[in-house]
């Protein structure tokens, strides 16, 4: 059902909304699920290819955009473009501490495991076959983006006609403790790069950390910060400009002669670390990796008590990066209420298996997959492997770009040219 036509400087726009079943395998309860879709304005009447963004995440709604930059104006020169906010995000029947505390535990928890890869790519294909047509389509996967999409190739390849990943192809194997095994030492790297460029903010944070260790220093939203708290915003560092926001950040916020932090430096901490925007990334962070038998169990946790240098005591003081850790939910207002349910998930001992491995070697859609070398979130060694298991994939590897390289327009035009070099996209029904 279209909901709203409009105009955005440079894009014509429909809105979307559909029923999903909660559960795709036991159709009862249902939610709705948003798409938006955008088209150049000359080329409204046009019977276009559409190419569907998935988000990175979990928990990514669809980008609301402001204007045709980046790789989006080079799509809309040949697709209609549609914006997928994955259940439980935006305005997909969106999941958030109100939901979340109408539900017990143990009901909150299956909920919750209905808003995984499986269940986002159904959704998909509900979506290609009631509203655009039925035709193929191609996927842009960002990210998280691309463990969608290798999902989607295991479970509906019929409806792609080529794949473009950025940043995102998962191992075939989840293991969440070789994921972080693998990711700390990226972090440290990121560290010692971020303190060689501002070396004098080794002092900053290690003076910060001391203050809040002290305690009683509180967030606007009246949460306590902590110094595991402030770690966190470490998250920000795989991103091309994520050292110099955390430089800035550092600039304005050592204590005054009171012993007090400034209120510019909390309200951006706050801001930056609250998940107010979207809970779902911490709450299915490392359910993303449950794929068969084995508990995730708080890998990332885990995983952190061998290295003593990310310690909270440890100077210079390290920033975390992409990890979720269970003092997350007892600490953070936004995630208090998922608490119960999230550990519920860290203790699933099966999971719906997200791949088929059989299916993905025998691939005919076209894929090109842009791997940054120096990726914090996903490792370039994981990527490769899998680029190496899945037919018909052509890698891309460059340290050209952190992991928002998608932002460049270079980089979906490199990744259409890898794929009209092998031959173009699948075409037909």
């Amino acid at each position: 059902m279209i909901t709203a036509e409009y105009t955005i400087p440079g894009m014509r726009v429909r809105d979307h909304v559909v029923e999903v079943p909660l559960d795709w395998s036991d159709p009862g309860p249902a939610i709705e699920v948003f798409a938006r879709e955008l088209v150049a304005p000359a080329r409204d009447r046009e019977e276009l290819p559409c190419l569907l963004f998935l988000q990175g995440g979990p928990g990514g709604k669809g980008p609301r955009p402001v204007g045709t930059s980046g790789w989006l104006g080079r799509a809309l020169e040949t697709y209609r473009v549609i914006l997928l906010d994955q259940r439980g995000t935006g305005r997909s029947s969106r999941i958030d501490g109100r939901v979340m505390s109408a539900l017990g535990a143990g009901e909150g928890a299956e909920y919750l495991a209905r808003f995984r890869a499986d269940s986002i790519v159904a959704d998909a294909e509900h979506l290609r076959t009631t509203v655009f047509g039925g035709r193929r389509w191609s996927t842009l996967g960002q990210s998280y983006g691309g463990f969608l999409t290798l999902t989607y190739l295991s479970d509906a390849p019929g409806g792609l006609s080529a794949c473009y990943v950025a940043g995102g192809l998962p191992a075939l194997e989840p293991d969440a403790e070789e994921v972080y095994r693998r990711t700390y030492p990226r972090v440290a790297a990121k560290n010692d790069a971020f303190y060689r460029r501002y070396p004098h903010h080794a002092e900053t944070a290690g003076r910060l950390a001391d203050r809040l260790a002290e305690g009683d220093v509180r967030l606007p939203d009246g949460d306590v910060l902590t110094v595991r708290r402030l770690q966190s915003l470490g998250l920000d560092f795989g991103m091309k400009p994520g050292y110099e926001r955390m430089h800035w950040l550092l600039d304005e916020a050592l204590p005054d002669g009171t012993g007090g932090l400034p209120e510019t430096f909390l309200h951006q901490v706050l801001a930056r670390t609250s998940f107010a925007d979207n809970p779902l990334f911490a709450a299915l962070q490392e359910s993303t990796y449950g794929c068969g038998p084995g508990a995730t169990a708080w890998a990332a946790e885990r995983e952190r008590a061998r290295h003593p240098a990310f310690a909270e005591d440890a100077r210079p003081l390290l920033f975390t990066g992409e990890m979720i850790y269970p003092w997350m939910f007892a600490e953070i207002r936004v995630l208090r209420p998922f608490r119960a349910a999230v550990e519920l998930l860290a203790e699933r001992a099966e999971w719906p298996r997200l791949y088929d491995l059989d299916r993905l070697a025998a691939n005919e859609v076209p894929v090109a997959a842009a791997v940054y070398f120096d990726d914090m979130y996903v490792d370039s060694g994981l990527q490769l492997d899998t680029a190496a298991r899945v037919g018909n994939t052509q890698a891309w590897v460059t340290n050209e770009y952190e992991h928002d390289g998608i932002g460049e327009d270079r980089v979906f035009a490199r990744l259409t040219d890898l794929v009209r070099d092998m031959g173009g996209g699948i075409t037909g029904e």
